[in-house]
């Protein structure tokens, strides 16, 4: 007890279906967890034992009556504190939230989990209004990494990402409006997917046009499993997409396709750049040589032709500054502004008096890259690179100013310059581990993939663990 799960959300499910083990048990194995090792790592947030405990005796009255919990059946979970979860307040990292009640209403993603039998135990940490790609608020402090807590699980699923490589859970909910996902996953060893864009319903007042829910995980298996349960149309939100079909034609799920799906012969890129980005030379030396590992494994026919694209991070900031005034409750701003974490408040009051024309500026921006991501895929069907241009920095934060000797990204984006494409351009894009640095941090392997063919990177994933398997947990 509070040593942390062994074994993966699956193996859980799998236990509880069949009567193996009771969800309630399993519920108090977290419980012990969190309470053992939260206080250094910072992972959670709010707990709420009382919410916990009533969704593990209904799954474990299901079993018991002979009925089918789900596939997530007893699996405790962190819900992210960006996204809503029935019972539980969502703070959004931010002191303007803090102190509000429980929401009433679990978002789609998570009213599907939990349709699904997973259990809710509580809010993992976030950056304010998931902003910073290390996690870092007013109102709780900072998220350390399992493997090293002396640096940052990333951000901004942070908290999620250290409950998971800690096993304090099995798997946390994430989302990913920048890399949000994909960067925790790269600094702590975990299955990052971020899906095509509209893949798992996610409405907001207008819909954000970057960011997807997702699940941080320790293997495939677990993240292709989410993606069957929480993919498919919702009416509330105009960008989701019908019911995914698989590049084979068939109706298989995608938990089905990890191990079956055909990739032989695809056409993959190498770039260690983007054309435009600087990268920590032992990082890019460990990503490049999954990279190639993964190519013979798979059988792609690889190349590393340059690739020089649109730098994405301005276009993102643009949508971000967008994302941000929604996140805002009508009303509150400027009542809220000496609340506001520096870098949120700096956004708002820059683009208070935005002009149409800038904001049509931006929008073109982002087209070019869309158009320039569109010709890369007539051209191959994966796209490889690092996750993250640095291995993970210090927990409290700021990212490196200086890579390799020179300047850092000059917006500030040192840590995330590779994947911001994907979520401008809706491609679905996955972090797995490549391998440690020679201080035993996690380095991540990106692989993206064009629109709609979610089950593309996630088979090549499949197949890296297969042949490169790592530690579920932080040693």
């Amino acid at each position: 007890m509070g040593a942390g799960f062994e074994v993966g959300a699956i193996e859980i499910a799998e236990a509880v279906r069949t009567g193996q083990r009771r969800a309630t048990e399993v519920l108090d194995e977290a419980l012990a967890a969190i309470d053992a090792r939260n206080d250094e790592l910072g992972a959670f947030v709010h707990i709420d034992e009382g919410v916990a405990r009533a969704a593990a005796e209904a799954v474990d009255a299901a079993v018991a009556d002979g009925r089918d919990p789900g596939p997530f059946a007893g699996v405790p979970i962190g819900v992210k504190d960006l996204e809503d979860c029935a019972g539980m307040p969502t703070t959004r990292g931010s002191l303007a939230y803090a102190g509000r009640g429980p929401v009433a209403a679990d978002s789609i993603h998570v009213a599907r989990l939990r349709a699904a039998g997973a259990v809710p135990v509580g809010k993992t940490a976030a950056p304010e209004f998931g902003t910073l790609n290390f996690t870092k608020t007013k109102v709780f402090g900072f998220a350390r990494n399992p493997w090293n807590p002396e640096r940052t699980p990333g951000g901004s699923s942070g908290g999620s990402a250290a409950a998971v490589a800690a096993g304090l859970v099995p798997v946390a909910t994430a989302s990913d409006g920048g890399g949000s996902t994909r960067i925790p996953a790269a600094f702590c060893g975990l299955v990052g997917f971020k899906p095509s864009h509209g893949r798992i319903p996610n409405p907001r007042p207008t819909g954000s046009e970057t960011a997807v829910y997702g699940l941080l995980t320790t293997t495939v298996a677990e993240s292709a499993r989410h993606l069957d349960v929480t993919a498919g149309p919702d009416d509330r939100d105009r960008f989701s997409l019908p019911a995914p079909a698989m590049s084979s034609g068939d109706s298989a799920s995608y938990e089905d396709a990890i191990e079956s799906l055909a990739v032989a012969g695809l056409r993959a890129r190498w770039s260690p750049d983007l054309g435009f980005a600087r990268c920590d030379p032992e990082v890019r030396a460990i990503a490049e040589t999954a990279a190639t590992r993964l190519a013979t494994v798979a059988g792609l026919a690889l190349d590393d032709d340059p690739v020089r694209l649109t730098d994405p991070v301005r276009a993102w900031l643009g949508a971000g500054a967008m994302d941000l005034w929604f996140d805002i409750d009508e009303g509150m701003w400027p009542g809220v502004r000496d609340d506001l974490t520096r870098y949120v408040r700096s956004v708002l009051d820059r683009t208070e008096d935005y002009p149409v024309s800038r904001y049509a500026d931006a929008v073109r921006r982002r087209e070019r890259l869309v158009g320039e991501v569109a010709q890369l895929f007539d051209d191959v069907d994966v796209l490889l690179t690092p996750a993250t241009a640095v291995p993970a920095f210090a927990a409290e934060g700021p990212p490196p100013e200086v890579i390799d000797g020179e300047p850092a990204h000059p917006l500030g984006a040192s840590a995330t310059p590779f994947t911001m494409l994907a979520n401008l351009c809706w491609n679905p894009a996955i972090s797995v581990p490549a391998g440690p640095t020679a201080d035993g941090l996690p380095v991540g392997l990106q692989i993206v993939t064009r629109r709609h063919h979610d089950e593309v990177p996630l088979r090549l994933a499949r197949l890296w663990e297969q042949t490169q398997p790592w530690p579920l947990r932080a040693r």
